[in-house]
């Protein structure tokens, strides 16, 4: 178990959260002021996605990313930013000739997946680490190990720090190779993802399974749950000796029946850390650990 710990909190996603509680931020105002308001609250680390202003779906667009980004830093210098680049590996099969993408499709190469990287240069931005099945229909998540080969090439050329999306056991594994091929600068920051159907589940096993493939290397990791279990995978990671992410894109409730917060969630988690004895690490701190210099 750490004696100290960090918390991100992953501020609103792109799933369709705003349509089931309106505490899900959308424009990039709102998103900035949960990004400054969770940095009070305890979080570290904000995980940022974008949405559409007017449909409220999640979107690519650099502009709004650099908005949001605009707005944090004009008040807050010290939180970390990390930004999604996994929008646009969303593949929808048909179902009588899967060779045809169906609507809801947004396939994109690397390169366009990273564009809002490139341009804007946060502290740490995603790179989801395999391919994996959505949920039930035909949606694919697809991340090729060539894809996150070049991802991980380009993101260190642009100076950022890699957050390595996991969600299955076959996806760490493949983390392992590049982690001893040197690919990464400093530790490697791997998330391990559970909850999200169908990679691994909201268990202790599954988690104890990714934290014993990672012991003794030169990894600093974190992990959530989606939905109910959010709060119990918080609780088990720090008790694996990792570091915890909550938050309104993972799950929209604070106890049954009450919506919640990202500022909630976040003083729940914190709540539960504390109680455990263990330290809650600040923004500063939680740089020099994963060896990030100050926000540009």
């Amino acid at each position: 178990m750490n004696n100290e710990i960090f918390i991100t909190c992953a501020v609103t996603g792109a799933g369709p959260g705003p349509r089931k509680n309106s505490n899900v931020p959308v424009t990039p105002a709102q998103i900035a002021e949960d990004v400054l308001a969770v940095a009070e609250a305890g979080a570290a680390i904000a995980h940022v996605h974008v949405r559409d202003p007017e449909t409220t779906e999640g979107s690519r667009d650099v502009k709004l990313y650099a908005e949001v980004l605009e707005r944090v830093r004009d008040r807050n210098n010290d939180i970390i930013v990390n930004m999604t680049a996994g929008m646009g590996g969303d593949l929808v099969l048909g179902s009588n000739d899967p060779t045809q993408p169906q609507p809801g499709t947004d396939l994109v190469n690397q390169k366009t997946r990273l564009l809002h990287v490139e341009a804007l240069r946060p502290d740490i931005c995603t790179l989801d680490c395999g391919s994996y099945n959505v949920g039930e229909g035909n949606l694919v998540y697809i991340s090729t190990p060539e894809q996150i080969r070049e991802g991980a090439q380009t993101i260190r050329r642009l100076g950022v720090k890699p957050e390595l999306e996991v969600f299955d056991l076959g996806h760490l594994d493949f983390v392992t190779k590049l982690i001893g091929e040197g690919a990464f600068a400093g530790p490697a920051m791997i998330q391990f993802c559970l909850g999200v159907n169908y990679g691994a589940p909201p268990t202790t096993a599954a988690m104890k399974a990714m934290a014993d493939a990672v012991r003794g290397s030169d990894v600093v990791w974190s992990a959530f749950g989606v939905g109910r279990m959010q709060m119990p995978m918080v609780a088990q990671a720090v008790l694996l000796g990792g570091n915890v992410r909550v938050g309104l894109e993972d799950n929209i409730w604070l106890d049954r029946g009450v919506p919640a917060t990202n500022v909630s969630l976040v003083k729940r988690a914190r709540e539960i850390v504390e109680r455990m004895g263990v330290r809650i690490m600040s923004s500063s701190a939680t740089r020099h650990r994963l060896g990030l210099g100050a926000a540009v």
